[in-house]
């Protein structure tokens, strides 16, 4: 039985109620959750599970078998009955972060057209994404520019296609060292700006804020020589 992603139709959704299908050290599996499981660059997210009479802190949500999500209690931490009803809730400051670190790294890659995305990692305070490229622009160009887009207010939105379609337009995909998850018959888009001009169109299965506006200042701080046409670009938030 596979876990259902409440992230999928609400990102900004703190907490929720889930059913305790099976519990131990290797994790909490529940019915459904709003933590988002690590994957594509993005860490899984932390928080706590609450029910009557515990709490166990989560250290990190993980991926677990057939399309389910594991929630790895804290060393020591008290576990949660099979069938009882929990209270699954961020620890939303580092999840926001993500969520505006994760929309940022897609407008960088729309300055970035052409060049393959060969890695990336999210994180709270610092994000990076490798390009395959010869010579990037220069930090202070692409700082002006992402700051240009995100002032711009772009609503982010997303929708689904089946799997024939990516298919047939294989240059959605910018990523080469991860492709899409592929098996349930439809991929993910997600989309920055309009449907007709969109600034931004990929596969996606992180969370993102619902416009650009919502990342806040933001600031391209190195650029790192990987090798032979692999470029590293690192990002910060540098508005609070």
């Amino acid at each position: 039985m596979p876990t259902e992603l409440l992230y999928r139709d609400d990102a900004y959704a703190r907490e929720a109620s889930a059913t305790v299908l099976a519990a131990g050290p290797e994790g909490v599996l529940l019915d459904r959750t709003p933590f988002y499981a690590q994957a594509g660059g993005q860490p899984g997210d932390a928080g706590w599970l609450r029910w009557d009479g515990g709490e166990a802190a989560i250290t990190k949500a993980v991926k677990g078998e057939a399309d389910t999500v594991l929630h790895l209690p804290a060393e020591g931490a008290a576990l949660p009955p099979a069938g009882a009803t929990v209270t699954a809730a961020l620890d939303w400051t580092p999840r926001h972060r993500h969520m505006r670190m994760h929309t940022a790294l897609h407008l960088l890659c729309s300055l970035i057209p052409g060049a393959g995305v060969t890695g990336g990692q999210i994180g709270a305070e610092r994000s990076r994404l490798d390009f395959d490229l010869a010579a990037p622009p220069t930090k202070e160009w692409l700082t002006e520019r992402l700051n240009a887009l995100v002032a711009g207010d772009h609503a982010v939105g997303e929708r689904w296609i089946s799997e024939a379609e990516l298919d047939e337009n294989p240059s959605l995909v910018r990523t080469l060292s991860v492709q899409p998850p592929r098996g349930a018959g439809r991929i993910r888009l997600v989309r920055i700006g309009t449907e007709d001009a969109p600034v931004d169109l990929q596969p996606c299965g992180g969370t993102h804020v619902c416009s650009t506006a919502e990342i806040g200042r933001v600031e391209v701080t190195k650029l790192e020589n990987k090798g032979k046409q692999n470029r590293r670009v690192y990002l910060v938030l540098s508005g609070e």
